[in-house]
């Protein structure tokens, strides 16, 4: 199941990614904003990741208005490796090297179209497992 959310500077683009993942049958859980009224990003970020750390939800995508805010509250969060991206390559590298948990989005950066294409991107690319990799995630995991 993936978790979503976003504040009302994604709220447009969070919409469209709900259309994307219905069409394909993803399983997902919005856990707000519901409208464009002015809200704060930091709190969807939170339950979003909550959700993912409490093993209730898989992965996450968070979308504010440039993605860095809401990916900057996400990677408060232990346990999240939330990701920025507004390309193919960023959403491919960072699932298959980080093992990121979470995408983040910027609703007025990027298109529709090229949003879609991340995000079916980050949901069907695996980790590498490779052992460098792993080892570079222990490191930025801490306690």
């Amino acid at each position: 199941m993936i978790a979503i959310g976003s504040d009302h500077g994604g709220f447009e683009l969070k919409q469209e990614v709900i259309k994307y993942l219905e069409a394909n049958k993803i399983e997902y859980k919005d856990y707000g904003c519901y409208d464009q009224n002015s809200v704060d990003y930091p709190d969807f970020a939170k339950q979003v990741c909550n959700a993912i750390v409490d093993k209730e939800c898989e992965k996450g995508i968070l979308i504010c208005g440039t993605g860095i805010g809401i990916s900057i509250a996400a990677n408060k969060v232990k346990g999240i490796r939330a990701a920025l991206c507004h390309d193919c390559f960023s959403a491919k590298a960072t699932r298959e090297h980080n093992d990121a948990n979470v995408l983040a989005l910027g609703g007025r950066i990027v298109g529709v179209e090229l949003a879609l294409m991340i995000v079916d991107i980050f949901l069907s690319t695996e980790f590498s497992n490779d052992e460098r990799h792993i080892r570079r995630i222990n490191k930025i995991e801490t306690d």
